[in-house]
């Protein structure tokens, strides 16, 4: 039965107020949150969990500033042409190049990585560091030269007297959150090669570098090439709900959140109640399966290049057959040990029960064992390599496992049967999919086009799309028909 509707605006909470969600629940107002709420704040209920996120009036008003900036300059952007967006693109990375440009950049950046170490973050994907500068450079040289996508004819049906075409056009706007990380505005400024527009909001140790970089780089390239100056925003809050109120905003056409964990999942919940179309990971973490006929080199050279550095491709767990346990597994300890070694801070290696037999003496009192379903989890390390390792009955129980409790993001076999690849590709789930080291799965590295992000299968297989999001895969189709015959009717 449908009620009548009848709203109000919500000025005020009182503590213990029962909220409602997910159609059946209720959770209920902190002491605090009904202390900190003012009239003209916004409360979001993410109708999954029943968290109750508090937007300030300060906070909404900034980021719907910035979502309309974006709103103007992707109208305004029909009227410009691609050689002014490849212009663009140019001027960016002529300005990162250029040092005297660069350096307030670097400025802020020491700045930033000093804060974040005062507090006890950690700043290791936060450093600007020179080959983190001529990757940024280097991408935006790469939207420089792509393909521009919008007006792309897919397809072109022909009728008798007229005809129909179906052309790739530009989205929209482009909500974009990350975390410390100031080569992603490289990456997301992709989004303009077809003519959309973006509002990025980074986290706040990297706010600094990211005020520097808008200053002396970008918007100065966007009034280079003659492109509105709304058609990259940076939402400039610290406040960690200007990402809520970034999702929230139903004008935008699509939400990205990069990173991994509850943070990332939350926006995610916040964006698809919005009826915002989201691309997002919420765990990340690579599988490796050693099979019967795994050739012993390659799954070991495969395990120490997929553990240099944690990202969300970096090998989590690697799980072995039994019948070649007793020789892999000390392989695997051997690799693993030498990625320590690499980074001079030792490891951490949590195991299966089933593992314990095949341990050697000197390494039973190392680890820590856990049931099966620990294999779940992301290991979260920044010095230290963390991974789990897990023995299987055989080749299907592997396939079963990696199904039942991987993030369905990456999976790699060592194998050297062509018809055990044949069968792991086609059962397992996970849009990315190897025969090596787990590190290939990046869209830079491995399409030569910067990646928005990387989007796993955790709530499904995506519509029509791969796993990595580009600046060229951010469009929608529209339909055109062209009459020739003037006596067409129905």
């Amino acid at each position: 039965m449908r009620s009548a509707m009848k709203s109000e605006a919500l000025t005020s909470l009182t503590a213990g107020m029962p909220i409602p969600f997910g159609g059946n629940r209720l959770t209920r107002v902190s002491d605090t949150l009904a202390a900190a709420f003012q009239p003209g704040d916004r409360l979001i209920v993410v109708q999954d969990t029943g968290e109750l996120l508090h937007v300030t009036a300060h906070t909404q008003a900034k980021a719907a500033e910035a979502v309309a900036d974006a709103h103007y300059a992707f109208h305004e952007l029909s009227r410009v042409d691609d050689a002014a967006i490849s212009a663009f693109f140019e001027a960016f990375a002529g300005r990162l190049e250029d040092d005297a440009s660069w350096a307030p950049v670097a400025a802020a950046n020491a700045a930033d990585v000093a804060a974040g170490k005062a507090k006890g973050r950690s700043t290791t994907r936060l450093v600007a560091t020179d080959g983190m500068r001529r990757d940024m450079v280097e991408g935006l040289r790469q939207w420089r030269d792509a393909e521009p996508s919008r007006g792309r004819q897919v397809e072109v049906i022909t009728h008798d007297g007229w005809s129909v075409e179906q052309l790739t056009a530009p989205l929209g706007v482009v909500g974009f959150v990350f975390e410390g990380r100031p080569n992603v505005f490289a990456d997301a400024a992709g989004v303009l090669r077809g003519a959309n527009s973006v509002v990025f909001r980074i986290g706040s140790d990297a706010l600094g570098t990211a005020r520097a970089i808008v200053q002396h780089a970008l918007s100065p390239a966007l009034e280079a090439a003659g492109l509105p100056p709304g058609a990259c925003v940076l939402l400039d809050s610290h406040e960690h709900a200007a990402g809520w109120a970034l999702f929230s905003d139903d004008r935008l056409s699509l939400a990205v959140a990069r990173g991994s964990g509850q943070a990332v999942a939350q926006l995610g919940a916040v964006a698809r109640q919005s009826g915002v179309p989201v691309s997002l990971h919420g765990t990340g973490g690579a599988w490796l399966v050693a099979d019967e006929a795994a050739d012993a080199v390659r799954f070991e050279t495969s395990v120490l290049h997929s553990l240099d550095r944690k990202v969300c491709n970096t090998l989590n767990v690697c799980c072995i057959v039994q019948s070649r346990a007793a020789e892999l597994v000390p392989i695997f300890l051997r690799a693993l040990a030498a990625a320590g070694d690499r980074r001079g801070h030792g490891v951490r290696l949590h195991v299966t029960p089933s593992v314990g037999r095949f341990l050697p003496d000197d390494w039973s009192h190392r680890v820590v064992v856990a049931p099966a379903q620990h294999l779940s989890h992301e290991w979260e390390w920044d010095e230290t390599p963390e991974v789990s390792l897990a023995v299987a009955i055989d080749f299907e129980d592997a396939i079963l496992l990696c199904n039942r409790y991987g993030p369905r993001l990456a999976a790699s076999l060592i194998s050297n049967d062509a018809a055990a690849h044949e069968r792991f590709y086609a059962a397992i789930d996970a849009p990315f999919v190897g025969d090596g080291m787990t590190r290939w799965v990046d869209g830079q590295y491995a399409l030569n086009r910067p990646e928005l992000g990387l989007s796993n299968w955790q709530h499904g297989r995506l519509l029509a799309r791969g796993g990595v999001l580009s600046g060229d895969s951010v469009y929608t189709i529209r339909t055109r028909m062209r009459q020739k015959d003037l006596g067409l009717h129905r």
